[in-house]
């Protein structure tokens, strides 16, 4: 099976298998941040080399979130007018965005100093709503991207009011488990969108791939096709794991 030319299928493998390594690597710093939030070990996961693994996961599921629009809509478009396409994103967008605002309710109530207010779901929702307005695009998504990002460096420094979070602009002492805004993050939906037009051209790969025999292959596949629910179960499943393992006694607050 591994040793032969793939079909023409609905999904390409190698984006799923990227995003099933992305999966582990969120779990791999979920599992560091939950255990250093709980007491179990001493790290500093918001410095250095996790700081560094948490944007490279954020930076390859959103670049795979912009590619992968790319080819839906290049489907899409052969069979639903200019009308039906913009209702499909936003159905599908706004069903996401509202798993983002589910996450940002329950963290108000159970971590009310640091709660999602715009967290990673809530980005992709809005980038896929948006989708329409950009996807017809190739150097500008690159060089608009390119800029979002720049501009998100500048704004990060700026405080305003936290009707801005949304854009990058907080508050002084603003604190989430999971902040994703505009600037700088939707540049990297942007350069997603541009390598889908580089490499997916039409919605169809632009070379045939033959398919390597990876280790565990289809098992990470798997992972990048179930992505979705993976992000909203693991953390439930490692906070558990991590309760019945290590006494709450030894546990403190994450500073």
């Amino acid at each position: 099976m591994c040793e032969r030319r793939e079909s023409t299928i609905s999904r390409f493998w190698e984006i799923d298998y990227c995003r099933g390594i992305a999966i582990g690597m969120m779990i791999t710093f979920h599992v560091a941040f939950d255990m250093a939030y709980f007491g179990v070990v001493d790290l500093r996961v918001q410095t250095g080399p996790w700081k560094a693994l948490a944007v490279c996961t954020a930076s390859l599921f959103l670049l795979l979130v912009g590619l992968s629009l790319t080819i839906s809509s290049a489907r899409a478009q052969k069979t639903l007018s200019r009308r039906g396409l913009f209702l499909k994103y936003l159905r599908r967008g706004a069903g996401i965005m509202g798993l983002g605002f589910l996450l940002t309710f329950l963290t108000f109530l159970l971590i009310p100093q640091a709660p999602i207010l715009f967290g990673i779901l809530h980005l992709i929702g809005l980038s896929v709503i948006l989708a329409p307005l950009y996807l017809r695009y190739t150097w500008m998504n690159f060089f608009a991207g390119l800029a979002l990002i720049v501009a998100g460096w500048m704004i990060g420094g700026i405080y305003g009011p936290l009707c801005l979070v949304w854009l990058g602009v907080h508050p002084p002492g603003f604190a989430s488990l999971d902040y994703t805004p505009v600037f700088p993050w939707f540049g990297a939906v942007l350069l997603g969108a541009w390598l889908g037009h580089l490499l997916y051209p039409g919605g169809r790969r632009r070379s045939t791939l033959l398919i390597p025999d990876l280790p565990g292959r289809e098992i990470v596949c798997y992972a990048g096709r179930h992505s979705l629910a993976i992000y909203l179960l693991h953390q439930p499943v490692i906070i558990l794991i991590i309760l019945l393992l290590w006494s709450p006694a030894g546990m403190y607050s994450f500073q």
